[in-house]
């Protein structure tokens, strides 16, 4: 089978050879056995699935969070000559059809679905017409209720494997702790354990945490010495993202901004650009990121500490996918630790809070009690918060919350284009052109010049078929809203709106509830997670590779001899292991008592001089231990 699967990467994707690990994985699912694949950001998770499934018989369905990847991939997949269809929040109910229809005839090798669709009755109807060869999970940390990204929906995909009984689960994730690798197979319903990782070691990549009452000034400086490839600076506020690349634009640097908050076709516009190489810096919330691969980013820059280390490292590694030296810095002030947990404390709202929000944004919907199931609706949550004078902080932490329930999911603007399927048939299609002459024009216009548009959605874009026909636009737009109200075709105008689905009707606020202990256990993780940051953050005696790599269950001592805390050490003319060692004595030695420091450096007379007295110092600057006279005595 590994000729066949190597055929088929050098045939599609034009690759020579897998990767570490990717053919093992490959290997794995066409043999049939339920698979977790624990790879790095940009280690070709996709390709781990994409490749087995084009070996086996059947419809490979695969399940993802993030709709911006989701339409990337089917863009992808079809430019290389494999049908691929997505399904998700905000599409008509005939696009939705027309996907379900050409999966269940064999027409589709991939269908990308969010969890969320796993719970209509219409996914699992046509499932089981579907011949499914693989069930392929992205983001499957999601799963777990360890998991940072924790979403209720994706507890529904265990329930879906009744109807695939024989269908193989592959689950992916970049990043997951020992504790959520376990939860993620029993979860899935592993028939027995199976799990493929590499190293989440990064040997290209130094982590820095520097801490620094300046960060603009340290920032400017490292981009100033920037001096090829691209950066990120990532800020937790989408205002300041505004403010930092405008103070970045004043001082000479090229940069621009990113944020959820922004429409579709500005976002796609600045990523565009600094993937070109025309922006060299772009500030961003963590929603920049998803799905992006360039391999030439050299600094990521955390203005503000991140919610956990599984976010951070995520982002962090965004740089260098190309192999090359590249840095991730971590600046700290003395507010920033207190700020999140106070961040920790706006995240959980109150529950009468909570039922408030949700009261108000089924109203602003105009969703009567018992409606809405499976509906979507344009939701921007800036007006909504101005419309009932709610803070946008309360809002948005209480709009997650809700999510996380399984009650509704949002998504951010996308730049959907326009769409058309027409649904006569061919024998029907001169009639109808005979009966009413005055779409005749058009109809001609799309049948000669859109491909497929008979058997599928295709895009199109008014302005351009006005052109070509000389119809006003105006006229175009209203003839395609008639040709859909004739049911000759199914129009969808383009959206670049927010958008909000209801998974389910309306709940009167009588009976809207949040499980407590699901309430009590995520606010505990999101705390731990907190405590995890501030630990790495404040541990300046740990090498910062070696401190992450534990966090992730891997036991690697050996030393990347670049971060803060090995240069540090390294300026002392000492090694890791050296330090270690003359440390560990002095603690125990001041665990007894304090004492002079040159008692001290007798006790240890096995030990350089030196190498003693500059552990000493080393350990002063770093509030390890303390100088009292000539006294040393452990910091308290």
């Amino acid at each position: 089978m590994s000729q066949l699967t190597r055929d088929i990467l050098k045939q599609y994707w034009s690759y020579p050879s897998f990767r570490p690990l990717q053919e093992d994985i490959v290997d794995s699912v066409i043999e049939g056995r339920d698979t977790l694949a624990l790879l790095p950001t940009g280690g070709g998770k996709s390709i781990c699935f994409q490749v087995p499934a084009m070996a086996m018989e059947g419809v490979c369905i695969v399940i993802t969070p993030l709709i911006s990847l989701m339409k990337d991939q089917v863009m992808h997949l079809k430019k290389i000559g494999i049908p691929a269809a997505a399904i998700f929040s905000g599409m008509h109910h005939n696009e939705i059809e027309v996907a379900y229809n050409q999966a269940a005839f064999g027409m589709l090798k991939f269908l990308y679905v969010s969890p969320e669709r796993l719970m209509t009755d219409a996914f699992v109807e046509s499932l089981r017409k579907m011949k499914v060869c693989l069930l392929a999970v992205d983001e499957s940390h999601c799963i777990s209720q360890w998991g940072y990204d924790f979403r209720p929906p994706y507890l529904k995909i265990v329930e879906i494997r009744q109807y695939i009984p024989n269908t193989p689960v592959m689950a992916l994730t970049a990043t997951a702790t020992p504790k959520v690798v376990e939860d993620i197979q029993f979860r899935l319903g592993f028939k027995k354990n199976n799990v493929f990782q590499t190293s989440y070691e990064r040997k290209n990549v130094t982590y820095n945490v520097i801490h620094e009452a300046d960060k603009y000034g340290f920032m400017y400086r490292l981009l100033c010495k920037m001096n090829t490839g691209s950066g990120i600076v990532y800020v937790r506020s989408r205002k300041r993202t505004k403010i930092i690349a405008e103070w970045l634009q004043s001082v000479g640097i090229s940069a621009s901004f990113y944020h959820a908050g922004l429409d579709a076709k500005t976002r796609d516009y600045r990523q565009q650009l600094w993937m070109d190489g025309k922006i060299k810096v772009i500030v961003a919330t963590n929603a920049f990121g998803m799905g992006i691969d360039k391999p030439d980013v050299r600094l990521v820059v955390h203005m503000d500490l991140p919610d956990s280390l599984e976010a951070y490292f995520q982002e962090a590694g965004r740089a260098g996918r190309d192999l090359q030296p590249s840095e991730a810095f971590l600046l700290v002030a003395d507010t920033d630790i207190n700020k999140l947990k106070e961040n920790l404390h706006f995240s959980y709202p109150e529950l009468s809070r909570i039922k408030l929000i949700y009261e108000a944004l089924c109203n602003y919907l105009q969703i009567p009690i018992g409606a809405g199931e499976n509906m979507s609706y344009d939701f921007d949550i800036n007006e909504f918060t101005q419309y009932y004078n709610f803070s946008l902080l309360e809002v948005f932490n209480a709009v997650k919350l809700i999510e996380r329930e399984g009650l509704f999911i949002t998504s951010e603007a996308m730049n959907t284009p326009s769409k058309i399927h027409i649904k006569a048939r061919r024998e029907d299609l001169y009639r109808f052109q005979i009966e009413y002459k005055e779409y005749d024009t058009i109809i001609k216009f799309l049948l000669r010049n859109t491909p497929g548009i008979l058997s599928d959605f295709v895009n199109i874009r008014e302005e351009n078929i006005s052109q070509k026909t000389n119809i006003p636009i105006e006229k175009v737009i209203r003839q395609l809203k008639n040709l859909d109200s004739m049911n000759f075709l199914t129009y969808i105008p383009r959206n670049d709106k927010p958008q909000i689905q209801f998974i389910t009707e309306r709940i009167d606020i009588k009976y809207f509830t949040l499980s407590d202990e699901v309430y009590r256990n995520r606010k505990s993780d999101a705390s731990q997670r907190i405590d995890a940051v501030i630990d790495f953050v404040n541990n300046n005696k740990e090498c910062r590779s070696v401190q992450l790599l534990r966090y992730f269950g891997e036991d690697i001592k050996k030393t990347c001899d670049r971060c803060d805390v090995c240069s540090s050490k390294n300026k002392m003319s000492i090694s890791d292991n050296e330090y270690q060692v003359i440390s560990e004595d002095i603690v125990g030695e001041l665990r007894e008592s304090e004492n002079n420091i040159y008692e001290i450096i007798k006790k240890f007379n096995n030990h350089h001089e030196e190498k003693v007295l500059n552990t000493i110092k080393w350990m002063i600057d770093n509030n390890i231990i303390v100088k009292d006279g000539e006294k040393i005595k452990l910091y308290k």
